[in-house]
Parts: C-alpha cells; structure tokens; sequence
C-alpha cells in the first residue's frame, strides 16, 4: 500500500513538473510572438487638462543634433520637451510658478534621468519661461493633447 502511494506521489510530481514547465514555455512563445512592446496610455480623457507640479531642467548644446528617443533630431531651438512617461507628441503647457510665464511644447524624448525632475526642456522653452541662469525652476505641467506614442 505505501509502495502504491509512492508511486502515485510520482507521478503527481511528474504531472506538476510538466505543467510548470509547459506553462513556462508557453510565456516564452507568447512573449516572443508579442511583436514588440507598446506603451498604453489612459484615455485621453482622462489625461486632458491633468496637471503635473515639480521641478524642470533644461537641456540644450550637448545634445543639439542627436537622436531623440522619439526618432526626431534634437533641435535645442523647437519648443520641445523630454518626459519619462508621456507618449510622443503629446502637447503640454509649462508653467514657471516663480514667474508665471508659460510655454507650449512637445513631448518628444525621454528624461529627465535626475531625481526630483518632471520634464527637461529644450533650451528655447526655457528661455521663454525664464530658466535658464537658474537651470532648474518649479513648474506646473498641463496636458493640452495626448501624443499617439509613436516613433519617427
């Protein structure tokens, strides 16, 4: 009889081995048929009029002429911005709060990679808010359009 219980409890184990490992292989396939990732966003809905606070930096000749994330090439005098999660194109407003001007500008490459930072402008966006000497400034970000996340 214990022989018997063994050998059932082989068996089970062979069954939870397979399905484990078949359950494994069967991600790998689904993972690798994904075609690739693709971010998803919240309805724009949901996002219109969504208001961000914290601080900006401002980005300009070290990288005037590079790649973006996007695809774009970066042009430190467009009205342009990088965010770490908005989809490509979207359209915010900054806001300085130290001074209250304003600045209309498109999302089109990923950053900022500081702590405390929500959004790198280019050089022109900055200049038109009144950040530059300082480099950083407390900002409010308003969407304005969702992007459709795509790269050039």
């Amino acid at each position: 009889m214990f022989t018997i219980f063994l050998f059932n409890y082989k068996i089970m184990d062979m069954k939870v081995k397979f399905t484990t490992l078949s359950t494994i292989l069967l991600l790998f396939i689904l993972m690798a048929c994904g075609g690739g990732h693709r971010n998803i966003y919240p309805p724009s809905s949901i996002l219109k009029n969504y208001r961000l606070t914290g601080y900006a930096s401002w980005y300009g000749p070290k990288f005037n002429g590079r790649r973006t994330a996007s695809g774009e090439i970066f042009d430190m005098n467009k009205l342009t911005a990088a965010h770490n999660t908005l989809p490509f194109g979207t359209i915010v407003r900054v806001t300085n709060l130290r001074n209250g001007k304003s600045v209309v500008v498109k999302i089109n490459d990923r950053g900022p990679f500081k702590k405390n930072r929500v959004i790198d402008l280019s050089y022109k966006a900055a200049k038109k808010i009144g950040m530059i000497r300082d480099g950083t400034a407390p900002v409010k970000i308003t969407i304005l359009k969702l992007g459709r996340g795509r790269r050039k």
